[in-house]
């Protein structure tokens, strides 16, 4: 009895009381299926059993876009934090700092420049991670400065949507993002440059109607939430009940808001391709010589020169 007291009933207790880590496993939105992290990560955040395309923060959108080791953040124009001073149950400087702690990100519109299957371009994403990816001022100017690069460097620009629409903390600062975004986009049209916008789940609001919706290209992922106001608004108001699968992706291409739907797995292919269409240049073309190639990798600290010039 002392062997089974003193050694096999202390083991047993220790294994029923190990403490799982909560970073394991992710619980599917669509079919509730748990999933392994690390089989997620495989799979680009994409459930290995239904299929459905989780949320994606900035930086692994980033990766996931540009060819390996090729691309460079750019340092954005600041703009003032509380332009409004604005308050609700807590002021809005404290939430852009609750934000900026659990994002490790300034706002919601990350920027770089690299090279997509050997195709130089500039790619802004929409962190949904930050404020729910809302368009602040600080959205406008970063959406500006990608445009200006863009135009510097002759590229094409790439933006990948997800946003909850207009900021409200900002007020009718936040609507002015509208048509200064819109003024980018023709600043890149009035280049010859290809302007390539990806939407993902969700994109509503105010981005919807403005920068969204301008693209030379539109692809979105499967399934993916796309419109001004949601299902359940748009039934309050018409008092009818909308059709199946309404204001989802593959509705959209279906009534000829989309050009495609493409899965993320195939995004930076397609984008290559896309891009080498629309400039007729192959990757050969717009790649560098040996000596002139960079040796910038995924950076972590922006690249000081780009943005002034972007700025």
């Amino acid at each position: 009895m002392s062997w089974l007291t003193t050694y096999v009933r202390p083991r047993i207790r220790g294994l029923l009381n190990r403490e799982v880590p909560d970073n394991l496993w992710t619980n599917c939105s669509s079919c509730h299926q748990m999933v392994l992290n690390k089989d997620l990560r495989r799979t680009l955040n994409v459930c290995p059993h239904c299929g459905h395309h989780m949320k994606v923060v900035a930086a692994d959108r980033l990766e996931w876009t540009f060819d390996k080791d090729s691309y460079t953040l750019i340092e954005l124009p600041k703009v003032p934090n509380d332009p409004l001073g604005f308050r609700d149950q807590k002021r809005y400087s404290d939430r852009l700092k609750d934000a900026r702690a659990k994002s490790h990100i300034n706002e919601s519109l990350v920027v770089a420049h690299g090279k997509i299957t050997g195709h130089p371009a500039v790619v802004a994403v929409q962190a949904y991670e930050f404020m729910a990816g809302t368009m602040g001022s600080a959205l406008g100017e970063a959406f500006l400065a990608a445009a200006r690069l863009a135009v510097l460097q002759r590229s094409a620009l790439v933006v990948f949507t997800a946003s909850g629409g207009a900021r409200m903390q900002e007020g009718l600062i936040s609507l002015m993002q509208m048509p200064r975004t819109t003024v980018a986009v023709q600043m890149l049209k009035d280049a010859g440059l290809p302007y390539i916008v990806v939407l993902t789940d969700p994109t509503t609001g105010g981005v919807t109607a403005s920068f969204a919706m301008l693209g030379d290209v539109h692809i979105a992922e499967p399934k993916a939430l796309i419109g001004f106001a949601g299902p359940r608004v748009i039934e309050d108001t018409v008092r009818e009940k909308l059709p199946e699968g309404f204001q989802r992706s593959e509705y959209l291409l279906e009534h000829g808001m989309l050009d495609m739907v493409v899965e993320r797995r195939d995004l930076r292919a397609t984008l290559g391709r896309v891009i080498g269409l629309l400039t007729g240049e192959t990757p050969e073309q717009t790649a560098p010589s040996p000596k002139d190639s960079p040796s910038a990798g995924t950076a972590s600290q922006p690249e000081n020169g780009a943005a002034r010039t972007a700025a």
